[in-house]
């Protein structure tokens, strides 16, 4: 779910299914999606932390 909610941030290893990270600090859209996916993931697993103020 995560890999095709959020193409840009989540892949899927097509091998194992395991699911790949690619953007480890998504920006922009690309974040927005990454939390998208995270309410998304049916088993919980995703979990997205912001940024502290000021260090982003």
């Amino acid at each position: 779910m995560c890999a095709m909610t959020a193409p840009e941030v989540f892949d899927q290893d097509p091998d194992d299914g395991l699911v790949l990270l690619l953007a480890p600090e998504p920006t922009g859209a690309d974040r927005a999606a990454a939390r998208m996916a995270a309410g998304l993931c049916p088993s919980g697993a995703i979990t997205l932390h912001e940024p502290e103020p000021g260090l982003s």
